[in-house]
């Protein structure tokens, strides 16, 4: 019998679907069937139901889940083991290897967005037809939505009471690392070899960010030296604050376990104030598993109604990142080239299109989706619904963030800004967050003239603010605008 698997305990052989959990240590699915079996095959799936649907061939993320998969086989293969890289429809690919390898069961973590429920609804279900077991298990959250509920048995819709409840409930057993044990002697090789980038139809892309599991244990590694200070340095593009490990979170190659069971071990409000937004990433997890129809609608259904503005040269303006507003530009045109975007830019840029230009957010979550390296659903449509004040413990529709205040208080001395946006480069400290401030003379002074060199404002903000709030008052009272 292989090591690894208990005398006695063992069925044949089962198969492990890796998905959105890209690495070897304390994943709970692979733990499952190296505990359970005498034989684990491994696979992964570029799923063309969901790479046809990019809109780019040259998608960026595609080339970090081909380096993270390609690090994965190699670690596996260093063990003795290895991982079947398929491309196909998942729905079909995954069942007809399990008949093809002749497994028990089919293992894989959950996931909460609701095409892959129903993807994986479709897999169990084809499996069973094929007297094949399905086996999920709990891997990128600590606490599911049924875990975490009000006394009443409902779901919270504030995110206070749900972070003391999900603290309260927190314990060892829920952070401890989940393992198969010493030996990876299930773990059998496989055949064939990885399909190349090209191969699956996409052109590999630089990335700013390092892939795989060792590029998360490097960021990890870094952030745990500096997250004393998470709290007061994480609001500052300019500034190293923040743990940058979202798309680690996003693909699994760290795990959700160690980064809890370190942040709760901790002392100090820079530990706190971390795991409180690991919490927030999990109440958006259970909006999403409770409210699936928010992909598509506030979560506040009142606010459905709202009449939102349609200007072609706003919304090109707002993603080219020429709104005239430098803080938002230099976000926006972040996120056009590398992917990436500090966690206070997305709220200053989801309230600029939604509460400045008017908007609607599910326009702007979108093409946060196509662009976002670490594009979650349930965290984006979250943050993009708290912003534009619909959703679940929404930002009050009546407090609206100023762009230049923000740009001010953020980005002081304009570093982040003129990162970005170049043509800034010679404009004072003092004129940077509203350049159009300046006098001509002092635009000439700074080789940036406003409607030239540099766009003047799209919208007035004083102005803007008062169509936001009586869109919002027009709903409010029971009217539609």
């Amino acid at each position: 019998m292989a090591a690894g698997c208990p005398t006695g305990a063992c069925l044949s052989s089962a198969l492990v679907w890796f998905r959105r959990d890209l690495r070897r240590h304390d994943h709970a699915a692979l733990a499952a069937a190296m505990a359970g079996h005498e034989r684990v095959h491994c696979a992964f799936v570029f799923d063309t139901a969901i790479l046809d649907a990019l809109g780019s061939r040259a998608d960026r993320r595609v080339t970090f889940i081909w380096e993270c998969v390609a690090e994965l086989r190699k670690v596996l293969e260093a063990e003795g083991g290895g991982l079947r890289v398929l491309v196909g429809d998942a729905r079909s690919a995954i069942p007809a290897l399990a008949r093809e390898l002749g497994v028990d069961a089919v293992y894989a973590n959950r996931d909460y967005e609701p095409e892959a429920v129903e993807r994986d609804r479709a897999v169990a279900e084809s499996l069973r037809e094929s007297g094949i077991l399905w086996r999920d298990c709990k891997d990128q959250v600590i606490f599911e939505l049924d875990e975490v509920r009000t006394k009443t048995g409902e779901m919270f819709s504030v995110f206070t009471p749900y972070r003391k409840a999900w603290m309260a409930r927190l314990a060892e057993a829920h952070v401890a690392a989940r393992s198969g044990g010493a030996s990876p002697g299930c773990i059998v090789r496989a055949a064939g070899e990885m399909p190349a980038l090209d191969a699956i139809g996409f052109q590999r892309q630089p990335l700013t960010v390092e892939a795989g599991m060792s590029g998360g244990a490097r960021a990890w590694k870094t952030f745990q030296e500096r997250i004393t200070s998470y709290l007061a340095q994480r609001d500052f593009p300019a500034r190293q604050g923040t743990s940058r490990l979202s798309v680690h979170l996003r693909f699994g190659t760290v795990s959700i376990r160690e980064l809890v069971r370190f942040a709760s071990n901790q002392a100090g409000e820079g530990a706190a104030a971390w795991l409180s937004e690991l919490v927030w990433r999990e109440f958006f997890f259970a909006v999403l598993a409770a409210r699936p129809d928010v992909v598509d609608h506030c979560f506040r259904r009142e606010f459905d109604r709202l009449a939102w503005d349609d200007d072609p040269a706003h919304w090109s303006a707002w993603c080219a990142g020429r709104t005239g507003y430098p803080l938002v530009d230099a976000a926006m045109r972040e996120l056009a080239a590398q992917g990436t975007m500090h966690n206070r830019l997305r709220m200053v840029t989801a309230s600029f299109l939604t509460k400045d230009l008017g908007i609607d957010w599910r326009r702007g979550e979108r093409h946060f989706a196509s662009l976002l390296l670490d594009y979650d659903l349930a965290a984006n449509n979250g943050g993009w619904q708290w912003s534009a004040s619909t959703g679940c413990d929404a930002q009050p529709w009546f407090r609206i963030f100023n762009p230049v205040t923000q740009s001010k208080r953020f980005d002081p001395a304009g570093e982040y800004i003129r990162q970005w946006l170049p043509e800034l480069a010679r404009v004072p400290d003092s004129m940077v967050h509203a350049p159009w401030e300046m006098t001509p003379i002092e635009q000439q002074a700074a080789g940036c003239v406003i409607g030239r060199d540099y766009p003047a404002p799209v919208v007035d903000h004083a102005t803007a603010r008062k169509r936001t709030l009586a869109r919002f008052a027009a709903v409010k009272g029971g009217e539609k605008q």
